[in-house]
């Protein structure tokens, strides 16, 4: 079995100003605003983080399915997105446990699959199937000369009921879990805690200059608590995870 890899984490955010904030704070390179999102009544930014990507998404109408995430409990994190090898059998897997997917493409370069938070809780699931793999068509044309040195190592969601949650995912991402979480390709790991709400709680990233990071956050007035720093409702991680 090939374990899917966590390429993008995605936050949504009311402003624009979160993308200058993340650019500045943690050192990043330009971030490709692609207008493709328009379909979905958004604007955004993508940050290339090694050959991983953090985005953000800004909604422009009140209608956006962003926005109505936001109105339930504020910006946060809203999407990760995970590289497969086999989006035909990954569809009808979701078919198969009933979860609709609300979006899918598929161009040359990349496949990709939307599945229903409803069905899955916590975030969206993104099943993306680039074409060769390693490509990556949502970072942008030119996203090897935008990167940055890094890692996205894992994502934290919480639940009032996480072992029910991490089931869903392991079941749509047709991987084991074990403890409280679930490995993925390139040593990435998703976990699982207990909270009054269910949601994408935190972003786990290994990036250079930690010290940069948090002096520069808190000369932004960010939160920063030990190695985290809070981001537009996501606490990002720094470090080892």
């Amino acid at each position: 079995m090939t374990l899917p890899r966590l390429r993008q984490l995605v936050i949504a955010s009311e402003t624009t100003d979160t993308i200058d904030t993340l650019k500045t704070v943690f050192a990043l390179g330009e971030p490709f605003p692609d207008p493709g999102v328009a379909e979905f009544g958004l604007v955004n930014g993508v940050f290339a983080i090694g050959d991983q990507f953090l985005e953000v998404v800004v909604p422009v109408t009140d209608t956006a399915p962003a926005a109505r995430f936001m109105s339930r409990g504020g910006p946060g994190g809203y999407m990760a997105i995970f590289e497969i090898d086999d989006m035909e059998q990954a569809r009808a897997r979701a078919e198969r446990l009933g979860i609709r997917r609300v979006w899918d493409i598929d161009l040359k370069d990349i496949s990709a699959s939307h599945l229903h938070p409803a069905d899955i809780g916590g975030a969206i699931v993104s099943l993306d199937q680039p074409r060769p793999a390693g490509a990556w068509r949502w970072g942008g044309p030119d996203w090897q000369g935008r990167s940055t040195p890094g890692k996205l190592t894992g994502a934290v969601l919480a639940s009032p009921d996480p072992m029910r949650l991490m089931a869903r995912w392991c079941a749509a991402l047709d991987v084991p879990g074990g403890g409280s979480g679930l490995k993925l390709a390139d040593g990435g790991r998703l976990k699982f805690i207990t909270a009054q709400t269910e949601r994408l709680i935190a972003f786990e990233m290994d990036l250079p200059d930690l010290e940069g990071i948090l002096a520069r956050a808190r000369a932004a007035d960010l939160e920063v608590e030990g190695r985290s720093v809070w981001v537009a409702g996501v606490e990002m991680r720094l470090g080892k995870s």
